[in-house]
């Protein structure tokens, strides 16, 4: 025979594992969410930059995967920061999440929100990326701007580069937008 003690125990010990395990199943659909917001916004992104931009799609075409990032938010007094979340593409699927991070500092004032997509243009560029600890935007990296519907060039269409990185969709106060120094980094949303 057990003690009501006991039983209070074990009651107690299976109603704290029932909460743990819900706990854990609601992580996990609220990650499911939020990877299907992020694919949403990058289906979007990606349907801007073909319609919008002549060339886009003709490089994606060649690559052999994109990182989109359809928001990134940049916002300085001075000292400044951005922020954004996309996915990398391979074939048309995402692959995995990413994060990306900037720092800066200078003379500086304002906010503004861009999108923008990076071409790996081999397959040696993209296992790099994948394998690596991240990618910090900068030497590597030929960086192309596609404000209010400019051609990406025949330039960078037959380039060699195994990166290429297209803004898009600027909007803001701050003059100019720039993913140098950009880290990216795989994350679980």
């Amino acid at each position: 025979m057990t003690s009501p003690l006991f039983s209070r125990r074990a009651a107690m010990v299976a109603m704290g594992a029932s909460a743990l395990a819900l706990a854990g199943c609601n992580s996990v659909s609220g990650s499911a969410q939020r990877a299907a917001t992020i694919d949403t916004r990058v289906d979007a992104a990606l349907a801007f930059l073909d319609s919008d931009v002549p060339g886009a799609r003709e490089l994606g075409e060649k690559a052999a995967g994109v990182l989109v990032m359809p928001l990134q938010t940049e916002a300085s007094f001075g000292f400044g920061g951005a922020y954004g979340r996309g996915a990398l593409r391979v074939g048309g699927a995402t692959i995995d999440y990413y994060q990306a991070t900037q720092a800066s500092f200078g003379v500086q004032i304002g906010a503004q929100q861009y999108a923008h997509a990076i071409y790996f243009m081999t397959e040696e560029a993209l296992q790099n990326f994948r394998n690596g600890l991240g990618l910090t935007a900068g030497g590597d990296l030929k960086l192309t701007m596609a404000d209010n519907a400019q051609q990406i060039s025949a330039e960078t269409l037959t380039a060699v580069d195994p990166v290429i990185g297209v803004v898009f969709g600027q909007a803001g106060l701050i003059g100019g937008a720039s993913i140098d120094g950009t880290v990216y980094n795989r994350i679980i949303p």
